[in-house]
C-alpha cells in the first residue's frame, strides 16, 4: 500500500532519480592543508574579530578556508554516511526542489493551455509539448545550477527558476510568445508547496517505504523461524512467563505494519489559490473562470489532494501528521532495538563475524551490537528533527509568515537519519545467529515459572487459597524441578488435570506463542498489503 499513484507516468515528466547522476557521488573536492611548521602558543585565549584563513591552536596551524568534501561536509549524512542516504538525494536535497518547481511551473502553464477563456495561451502544438517535457524529462544537476547563478542575482529562488525557464523557452517560437504566462497569477507558495508535497510523496513512495517494507519481512523471517523456540520472558526484568522468541519478533513485525499503514494513508495535500488563497488576482484577469475548480483539477494532476482553505500557504497539518507518524515508527524501532541489544546481551543471539572487524581497540574478544546501537541513536537525532518540523510547520503568523521555508529545507535530516537507523537494523538482523543452549539453560533454572498455571488449574477445581500457596512456596526461595513435581503430587485435583501439570517444563509453558509467530506474515500483509 502506498500514496496514490500518479495516473501516469508523464505527470511528473517521467522522473528518474538515476538520472540526476546524484546516485553516484557529490561533486565533493579535496580540501587544502596547508604544511607549516607548529609554534608554540601562549596560555592566555585570545578573541579576535578577524576572519583568518588559518587558525593556531594547541595542535598547530588548520586552515578554514575549506572546500566541500566528505570529510569536511558539517552533515554526516552529506559525508560519513552519504553511501547508506544518497538515494534521498534526488528527492529531498536543493536540486530536487529546483526540479519539482520547475516541473510545477511548466504543468501549470500546460494547463493554462487548455482553459477556454485563456485564449492568449492557445492549445500546444505536440511539438510545443513534447519541447515543455523534454524541459522536465532531461533537468540535469547543471541545470540546477544553472537556476542557483540566476537566483544570485534576483536572490529569490522561484523567480530564479521562472528566469530559468523563460531563457531555455526562447528557443521555442511557440512558448516563446506567452513566456508571461509562465507563473502567471501564481505566488511563490503555490509553487513550493507542491514541490514539497511531490518531494515527500516520491521520497516515501520510491525509498521510505520500501525499506521500512524490508524491516518487516525481515521480523516476520525472523518470527517463524523461531516460531518454537521458547524463551524466557522478562516483566521488570524478572523472570516472567515464557514465550517464543518468534513471537516476540513477531510483536514488532505488526506494531510496525500499524504504522506503516499509517503512513501510507496520510493525505498528502497542494493548494494553488494564489497570494492569500482567495483567487484574487485570477479572478481580476479572467473573471468567468471558475478558479478554484481550475486549481483543484491541477492539483489532481499532480498526484496530490486539494486543500482549498488556505492562506498564502498550505496549513502544512498533512506534513504534522506525516512526521508524526514516522516518529511513532521510529519509537518503535527503538524498542525493538532495545530489546535485541538487550537479548544479545543476555547471551540469547550471537552475532556473526567479519573479517577484519574490530569490537574493541583493548579488547579483542568483544563483537559490539553496533548495528542496533546505530540505529537507536540516529533514531534519536530523526525524531528530534521531525518533532520540531511537526510541531512548528503548521504555525504560521496571520496570512503567513517566512518560518516555515527555512525549517522545510531541514525534511532530509530527519528522514535521513531515519534511512540510515533503517539500514543499520537490517544489517543487525542479518548478522544475528539464536544460540538456542543459552535460551534453554536461562529457562531451566527458572522453574518458579510454573507457579502461574499451577495456581490457576488450583482455582479451576477450587483448591482453598491458590494463590498464597504458590507464593508460600516460590517467593524468596530455590525452586526447582523436584520441588515443583513434589507440590502438583500433593493436589487433591483430578488425576489428569494433575499429569497434565507434571509433563509442563519451563520450555513447554509457551501457551499460544508458536502459533502467533507462526501467522504473523499474515497480519502483516493483511494491514500493508505485500505478500511475504
Amino acid at each position: 500500500m502506498e500514496f496514490a499513484a500518479l495516473s501516469n507516468a508523464t505527470q511528473l515528466g517521467g522522473f528518474n532519480p538515476l538520472r540526476t547522476n546524484l546516485q553516484s557521488s557529490l561533486p565533493f573536492r579535496h580540501a587544502s592543508f596547508p604544511s607549516s611548521s607548529r609554534r608554540d602558543c601562549s596560555c592566555k585565549a585570545l578573541l579576535s574579530t578577524r576572519t583568518p584563513t588559518s587558525t593556531h591552536n594547541m595542535f598547530g596551524p588548520h586552515s578554514t578556508d575549506f572546500e566541500l568534501s566528505a570529510l569536511t561536509a558539517l552533515s554526516p549524512l552529506d559525508g560519513r554516511y552519504w553511501s547508506k542516504v544518497k538515494e534521498l538525494a534526488p528527492f529531498l536535497s536543493e536540486y530536487g526542489l529546483i526540479y519539482f518547481r520547475v516541473l510545477v511551473e511548466i504543468k501549470w502553464l500546460l494547463q493554462l493551455s487548455v482553459i477556454p477563456e485563456i485564449v492568449e495561451v492557445p492549445s500546444f502544438s505536440d511539438g510545443a509539448k513534447s519541447f515543455l517535457q523534454g524541459l522536465i524529462d532531461d533537468f540535469s544537476v547543471e541545470d540546477a545550477s544553472e537556476v542557483k547563478n540566476i537566483e544570485r542575482v534576483t536572490n529569490h529562488d522561484v523567480k530564479a527558476v521562472e528566469y530559468f525557464l523563460k531563457q531555455k523557452c526562447q528557443s521555442n517560437a511557440e512558448v516563446a510568445k506567452v513566456l508571461e504566462f509562465f507563473h502567471f497569477a501564481c505566488t511563490s507558495e503555490d509553487i513550493n508547496n507542491l514541490a514539497h508535497a511531490l518531494m515527500l510523496k516520491e521520497t516515501m513512495n520510491s525509498v521510505m517505504f520500501p525499506v521500512m517494507d524490508k524491516i518487516m519481512i525481515a521480523l516476520c523471517d525472523v518470527a517463524k523461524d523461531n516460531a518454537d523456540v521458547p524463551m524466557l520472558s522478562r516483566t521488570h526484568g524478572q523472570p516472567a512467563s515464557p514465550t517464543t522468541l518468534g513471537k516476540e519478533m513477531a510483536i514488532f513485525a505488526a506494531r510496525l505494519s500499524r504504522e506503516r499503514k499509517d503512513l501510507s494513508q496520510v493525505e498528502i495535500l497542494g493548494k494553488f489559490a494564489g497570494a492569500v488563497g482567495n483567487y484574487n488576482a485570477h479572478v481580476v484577469a479572467y473573471p468567468n473562470v471558475n478558479w478554484p475548480h481550475i486549481a483543484e483539477q491541477f492539483v489532481h494532476s499532480l498526484g496530490l489532494s486539494f486543500n482549498p482553505y488556505v492562506a498564502q500557504i498550505e496549513t502544512h497539518d498533512y506534513m504534522a501528521k506525516l512526521f508524526h507518524s514516522l516518529i511513532q515508527f521510529n519509537n518503535i524501532l527503538i524498542d525493538f532495538d532495545r530489546d535485541v541489544w538487550g537479548y544479545i546481551s543476555l547471551g540469547y543471539f550471537k552475532q556473526t563475524t567479519k573479517a577484519g572487524e574490530i569490537g574493541s581497540s583493548t579488547m579483542p574478544h568483544k563483537v559490539n551490537p553496533i548495528d542496533f546501537e546505530n540505529s537507536e541513536g540516529n533514531l534519536g537525532v530523526a525524531n528530534g528533527g521531525l518533532s520540531h518540523l511537526s510541531m512548528k510547520l503548521p504555525i504560521s503568523r496571520w496570512q503567513r509568515d517566512l518560518t516555515d521555508s527555512t525549517v522545510l529545507r531541514n525534511m532530509g535530516i530527519g528522514i535521513g537519519h531515519s534511512l540510515l537507523a533503517y539500514k543499520s537494523t537490517l544489517q543487525g538482523i542479518g548478522k544475528l545467529q539464536v544460540n538456542e543452549a543459552r535460551l534453554s539453560e536461562d529457562l531451566n533454572q527458572c522453574w518458579e515459572v510454573l507457579a502461574e498455571p499451577i495456581q490457576t488449574v488450583m482455582r479451576r477445581y477450587g483448591v482453598p487459597e491458590p494463590y498464597e500457596k504458590l507464593k508460600e512456596l516460590t517467593r524468596g526461595r530455590a525452586v526447582t524441578k523436584e520441588s515443583i513435581r513434589d507440590f502438583i503430587e500433593g493436589l487433591d485435583i483430578p488425576e489428569e488435570a494433575k499429569n497434565n501439570l507434571l509433563k509442563l517444563t519451563p520450555d513447554t509453558y509457551v501457551g499460544a506463542a508458536v502459533e502467533l509467530a507462526r501467522t504473523v506474515e499474515n497480519v502483516v500483509n493483511t494491514v500493508i498489503g505485500i505478500k511475504i
